[in-house]
């Protein structure tokens, strides 16, 4: 057996062994009660130790194992506390870090992707990462322009070799195993997360299109008071080097020891980024955890900018910008319109045709994204996702009978992942932000509603 198939045959054997773990601490904690344990300590040990194994698992694995998890860590706010609480920590660590790739590695990608010469440019090059996700790892370096013989600090994002075999295997397994992994996550549906994941796993791993979409934001942002994104500096194939970022913290930091004053501001910040972005730029930044975003040092070390940074996951908005039906309807929602909504989202493709809903329960299916712009001032809490996330999956209530009987149009797929994981980010930071405001000026629609 040659090492890449003997690698992948060994993350297969990995992944398939988190539900046989499970099942196995299962049943330790049966015996357990038998032996005297109250039910519900021994439910938070096995939840405790499968959550350790899950996550120290596909943070190792890397690949679409880490993806996964990252996708994961961004919905912890809207599970129980009783379910979250155990394992909250090991979701968090997936957002910021991950095992780094050998020196030796590194050096080759350089040498494949920009060229034999490749050290004449990139004059050094710290042998540590600075940063470790899914599919790559980033370095620290200084480059030499050879026009003007100056050099600057530069950001190196180098792919893991065999990444894209590893993150589609991976998510082929997890999608395989989603049953097994969902008792880890009782209420979420694992399946058409991985599937999502699956269909923008090939616009990830292209640097050069990832390197397009980061220079339209860098040149949409230039000089922006709030928002910071570097400039690319060189693309090749499994590499990327941009201007460096000087920032001590993400977002993830933030969540964990952030002040209040600091989260509502880069809150605030965030949701401005989220929806000025498709207004400049014609694409939606689609990878909305905590890692992405930099917390950037303001004057006398106050709170400054936010950086973005990882362009891979990105929507091409097919309107050059956020469809005007979202404002439009969301604005129909908020004025408690209800015949309208209906026949607005009718229109749009969400209910098909002949398929009968109530106009009462559609109100009250949209409230997660419509409540935020209810008040001049909205705070995001973990109580409050939990409540929404519960409410619509319950099986019991009138909202998720309603959700089998919507549609998700295509075009808007990216678009609702990136809100509902919005919305867990501004949740996990417990932030508070004029989110209504912030549409008025940046959705289109939202502003001034038309009737349907």
């Amino acid at each position: 057996m040659t090492e890449l198939p003997r690698k992948a045959a060994a993350r297969t054997a990995r992944l398939a062994a988190l539900p046989l773990g499970y099942a196995g601490r299962q049943a330790m904690g049966f015996g357990k009660r038998l032996g005297g344990r109250s039910a519900e300590s021994v439910l938070t040990d096995v939840q405790q130790r499968t959550a350790e194994q899950l996550f120290r698992t596909l943070g190792e694995l890397k690949g679409g194992a880490m993806k996964f998890g990252q996708a994961l860590s961004v919905l912890e706010a809207a599970l129980p506390e009783d379910v979250a609480a155990p394992y909250r920590e090991h979701l968090t660590a997936l957002q910021d870090s991950a095992p780094p790739m050998p020196t030796a590695t590194v050096r080759q990608q350089l040498a494949t992707h920009l060229g034999a010469d490749w050290a004449e440019r990139l004059v050094w090059l710290d042998g540590a990462p600075t940063a470790a996700a899914s599919i790559g790892q980033v370095h620290r370096g200084r480059w030499l322009d050879h026009t003007t013989g100056e050099e600057r600090e530069v950001a190196v994002k180098v792919q893991y070799p065999g990444a894209g075999e590893a993150l589609m295997s991976d998510l082929r397994q997890i999608s395989r195993l989603a049953r097994g992994v969902a008792p880890v996550f009782p209420g979420l549906d694992i399946k058409p997360l991985v599937a999502e994941l699956q269909a923008r796993a090939a616009d990830e791993l292209d640097y050069h299109l990832e390197a397009e979409a980061q220079s339209a934001y860098a040149e949409a942002f230039e000089g922006h008071p709030d928002i910071a994104v570097p400039p690319v500096v060189a693309v090749g194939g499994e590499v990327l080097v941009t201007e460096w970022m000087d920032s001590a913290h993400s977002l993830a930091h933030v969540i964990r020891e952030g002040t209040q004053e600091e989260r509502d501001h880069y809150g605030e910040l965030f949701v401005r980024f989220l929806f000025e972005g498709p207004r400049l730029t014609g694409m939606l930044h689609a990878d909305p955890h905590p890692g992405n975003f930099r917390v950037l040092p303001g004057p006398d070390g106050g709170l400054g900018r936010l950086g973005v940074l990882d362009f891979g996951a990105v929507a091409r908005l097919e309107d050059g910008g956020m469809p005007p039906a979202t404002g439009r309807l969301m604005r129909i929602a908020l004025d408690a319109d209800e015949e309208s909504l209906v026949a607005g989202l009718r229109a749009e493709g969400f209910i098909k045709e002949r398929i009968e809903v109530d106009a009462r329960q559609v109100m009250d299916y949209l409230a997660p994204f419509v409540e935020p712009a209810a008040l001049e001032r909205f705070t995001f809490t973990r109580e409050w996702m939990r409540e929404q996330f519960e409410r619509v999956n319950d099986p019991r209530s009138e909202e998720f009978t309603l959700a089998m009987k919507l549609n998700l149009p295509t075009s808007y797929l990216l678009i609702h992942r990136t809100w509902i994981g919005a919305i867990g980010l501004l949740s996990q930071l417990g932030a508070t932000a004029p989110f209504r405001e912030i549409l008025e000026e940046s959705l289109p629609g939202f502003a001034e509603a038309e009737p349907a």
